[in-house]
C-alpha cells in the first residue's frame, strides 16, 4: 500500500505543480526513500533531513528545548524542513520504535505533523510491534498523510511557481 499511495502522490504533486518534503527521526530516511522511488520524484520531491540526534534537529530543524518526541518537536521539524526544502508540503516524524520508552512516552508512540501553505496538522500514533513494525506502520501514515494534504491543497487553490510560501 505505500508504494502505491507514493504513487498516487507522484502523480498528483507532478500534475499540479506541488513539492514535497520530509523531516525524519524514527523513519530513518524510509520515507524519503519511499518518495525518492515513486515516478519523476525529481520534479516533485524536494528532499528531506533524517535526524536521530536531539543537536541535530535543533540546529538544523530549529527544534526548541522540549522532549524531542513531541508534538512540538513534530511541528517544529515539519516547519523546518518545509521551509529549508521550499516545498509546498513537508511531513515529520518523531517517535519511539521500542523498545524502551523515551521522553515519558512509550514504545510504538509516534508524533506526525503535516505542514502546508498556512495549514498544520499534527496527529498522534499507537502502533503495536517490533520496532521494524513500528517503523513501516509509521511510513505508511506518513505517506497517508501527504496524500491527504497534496489533496486538499490542489482542491483549494491553483499552485503558482511565484507564489510566495507561508
Amino acid at each position: 500500500m505505500t508504494v502505491a499511495t507514493a504513487h498516487r502522490l507522484a502523480a498528483l504533486a507532478e500534475r499540479h505543480g506541488v513539492t514535497v518534503a520530509v523531516a525524519e527521526s524514527l523513519t530513518a530516511g524510509n520515507i524519503a526513500a519511499a518518495l525518492g522511488s515513486a515516478p519523476d520524484s525529481a520534479v516533485w520531491f524536494r528532499g528531506g533531513v533524517v535526524a536521530y540526534s536531539t543537536e541535530v534537529k535543533r540546529r538544523v530543524l530549529a527544534i526548541p528545548d522540549v522532549p524531542v518526541v513531541s508534538e512540538t518537536a513534530a511541528t517544529a521539524m515539519a516547519q523546518g524542513v518545509r521551509s529549508l526544502m521550499d516545498a509546498d508540503i513537508a511531513v515529520a516524524t518523531t517517535g519511539v520504535g521500542g523498545p524502551d520508552p523515551q521522553d515519558g512516552e512509550p514504545a510504538g508512540s509516534v508524533w506526525f505533523c503535516v505542514v502546508s501553505r498556512g495549514e498544520v496538522h499534527t496527529s498522534h500514533r499507537q502502533f503495536d510491534g517490533d520496532p521494524a513494525q513500528v517503523v513501516e506502520r509509521s511510513v505508511r501514515y506518513a505517506i497517508e498523510l501527504l496524500m491527504s494534504a497534496a489533496t486538499a491543497l490542489t482542491r483549494s487553490a491553483p499552485v503558482s511557481a511565484t507564489e510566495n510560501r507561508v
